[in-house]
C-alpha cells in the first residue's frame, strides 16, 4: 500500500517500465500505448479537455489517504454509497 498519491505514482511508472521490458507483458498493453496516443491527439486539437480538480473535490482521496470525517461522509455521499447499516 502505497502512503501517498506520489509514492503510488512513483510505483506505477516503475511497473510501467517493469511492463515494457517483460515481452510477453508488453504485448498485451500495448493498447494501453494507443489510448494514450489517441488522448493525446484529442487534447492537442482541444477535442478533449482535462479540468484541473480542486483538492477539496477529489472523491478518490477517502480511498488513498486519511480524510476528516466529514470530508469523508461528503465523498460517500458523492459517490451514491449509503450506509448499509441505517436503518430503511
Amino acid at each position: 500500500m502505497a502512503r501517498s498519491s506520489t509514492e503510488a505514482e512513483y510505483r506505477g511508472m516503475a511497473h510501467a517500465r517493469e511492463i515494457a521490458n517483460n515481452p510477453v507483458q508488453h504485448d498485451r498493453t500495448k493498447h494501453v500505448e494507443v489510448d494514450r496516443h489517441v488522448i493525446k491527439e484529442k487534447l492537442d486539437v482541444k477535442l478533449v479537455d482535462i479540468p484541473l480538480v480542486k483538492i477539496q473535490e477529489q472523491l478518490a482521496d477517502v480511498l488513498t489517504q486519511a480524510v476528516s470525517a466529514s470530508r469523508f461522509q461528503d465523498s460517500l455521499d458523492k459517490l451514491g454509497s449509503g450506509d448499509i447499516y441505517a436503518p430503511t
